[in-house]
């Protein structure tokens, strides 16, 4: 008698494997008690059906083109006007606060450079790092700029846990840079300072052991 074959509705689907990106794990990070769980959850469903979307780009390329070209946010109030009229009201929120960031770094001469992608374990979960932009200044500082750009301003524990990862992946980001956060709303940028990297080592595996678990859950 022959040996039935598996169809593919017989074959069980390949379980996800737990991932993250900066983004994702930070605002992980920054959540407690069954937010965690909900957070987790909703990523994981948006990896299977494929869904999420970056609104942000256009404002990301029009800041940098500022930075570049030296204008105090002539690109940032252009973009304003030739966005989709849905993501108009968020742009308008946003600009001004950039445009202040604009101006904490005129006339320093820097000028917009390439950044990688790095890949770190942290624990066993993987997590992709990776900067909006690096600067480069006149006097040979490099800076590797991650914009935050959420309703609420970065909690202490979002800005060291960006600032040290970004940090420990430097020299696959930006050899030599320094690590900035910039709360893009507000115009503010946060640099790092001095801290026990071993102590947020533990801290970021303690809560990289917890994503992977909640995203390995049963699915209900």
């Amino acid at each position: 008698m022959p040996t039935p074959q598996a169809t593919v509705a017989d074959t069980p689907a390949k379980p996800l494997l737990p991932y993250a990106t900066l983004l994702a794990f930070t605002r992980y990070v920054d959540r407690s008690g069954p937010a965690k769980a909900a957070f987790v959850g909703k990523l994981r469903k948006q990896r299977e059906t494929g869904g999420g979307f970056n609104p942000h780009s256009r404002l990301i390329k029009a800041l940098k083109t500022d930075i570049d070209q030296h204008t105090p946010g002539t690109h940032l109030v252009e973009v304003n006007g030739v966005v989709d009229p849905r993501w108009q009201r968020l742009y308008a929120s946003l600009t001004a606060g950039a445009a202040s960031y604009l101006t904490s770094i005129e006339g320093q001469g820097c000028r917009v450079t390439r950044t990688n992608d790095a890949l770190a374990m942290i624990g066993s979960l993987p997590v992709r790092i990776a900067a909006h932009f690096g600067l480069r200044y006149e006097d040979g500082r490099s800076e590797a700029v991650r914009l935050h750009f959420d309703e609420d301003p970065p909690t202490a524990d979002l800005i060291m846990a960006t600032l040290h990862l970004l940090r420990a992946n430097m020299d696959q980001i930006l050899p030599h840079a320094e690590p900035v956060l910039v709360d893009v709303r507000r115009g503010i940028a946060y640099q790092s300072e001095a801290t026990k990297g071993a102590d947020v080592d533990r801290w970021l595996t303690g809560e990289a052991a917890g994503f992977a678990a909640m995203w390995n859950a049963p699915q209900h």
